[in-house]
Formats: structure tokens, sequence, C-alpha cells
């Protein structure tokens, strides 16, 4: 999809897109909420527009004939969820290969609801050692881009905070469907309380 297309498209259908490219060009971008398969098609466009020639990643069974050539033309990198450690390693080397390399995860690993985030994305850019960028498709004002990045630190609550804290008032085309953004991890890293 050229920069034209991708702007009149979203032109078309009433959509601002806001923020600009991030500065480096090596990053794990949030795409978030994810509760629409147009959630995809608008961060797609969203991306072209800002000028992110953005990879992704989806489900093996997306990249079978007829539509498998396409996928990975838009940038897609299909992923047998079976073996999702191997995936995190495999990511992580193209980091190290790949002076260019802008990813695009949705964290909450499905359009329906679940009570907590995937953390491959956090694990990615902290073994990598690359910026979280925060994307997002808010439906209530039909408004999307790219908002603030951080480095991942050694405080996963800390860091989820600032997740938590850009997400709160972005609303997805099904609101319910959303999840507080939380990771297993987080209460791992709390110590239980006795007594």
């Amino acid at each position: 999809m050229s920069k034209v297309l991708a702007r009149l498209f979203l032109r078309l259908a009433g959509w601002q897109v806001e923020g600009e490219r991030p500065a480096s060009k090596r990053y794990v971008m949030l795409g978030a909420p994810h509760t629409s398969n147009w959630d995809f098609i608008y961060m797609l466009a969203m991306a072209r527009v800002l000028g992110i020639r953005v990879r992704w990643v989806g489900k093996h069974t997306l990249f079978r004939w007829p539509f498998g050539g396409l996928m990975r033309k838009l940038g897609g990198i299909p992923v047998n969820r079976v073996s999702p450690g191997n995936f995190v390693n495999t990511v992580v080397a193209a980091f190290a290969n790949e002076p260019e390399f802008e990813l695009l995860i949705p964290p909450e690993g499905t359009r329906h609801f679940r009570p907590y985030w995937k953390s491959g994305f956090y694990r990615i850019a902290k073994a990598a050692g690359v910026p979280v960028v925060m994307a997002y498709v808010d439906y209530t004002r039909k408004a999307g881009g790219v908002g603030p990045s951080f480095m991942p630190s050694n405080d996963v609550t800390k860091d989820m905070d600032i997740i938590r804290e850009f997400y709160a008032n972005i609303r997805g085309a099904y609101p319910d469907q959303f999840s507080t953004p939380v990771l297993h991890e987080e209460q791992q890293a709390i110590p239980q309380q006795t007594g």
C-alpha cells in the first residue's frame, strides 16, 4: 500500500493519523487495543502514512496459499504459536542482523479478552536492547498513530505502569474485549504476603 493510497483510505474511513515516525529505526511497537480485525488494517495504513516500514507477526496459517505472498509483502512474519520461546529468540536474532527493524506486535495476542498481555514484546525489546514504542487506534476519536517510547528497565512493573498510563483513555472497537496491560511477570515480581 503506497503512502498516498493509505492516506486516502484513512481519510475516506474518517480516521486521523497522529504522532510521528520514531527516531530509532529499530524498536518493538505495541499495537493496541486489538479488539477487531480492522485494527490491523488501520495500523498498517497509519504506519505507511508515517513512513514506517513495519514488520508484524501473525499465525503461520495466514501465510498459506493464496494469501501467503501478500502477507509477506505487507511485512508479515509467520509464527507458530506452539513454540513461542523459539519465536522470541528468532526475532531477537533478526534485530541483531538488521540495521532497520520496526516490529509491530499486538501484545494482547488475540481480539478477545484475556486477563494478561503476552510478554513476548517485552522480552524481545529487553533482549534486543531496543525501545518499546506505543502505537494505538482509538475508536472513540477515530484517531491513531504513534505515541511515546521508552527503553525497558529492570523493573517490569514500572515499565508496565508507563504502558498502563498511556492506554488508560484509549478505546478499541469493542472496549469490553480490551484488557488492562498486565503481564504474568509482574505477579512473579511482587513478593507474596504472608500472614
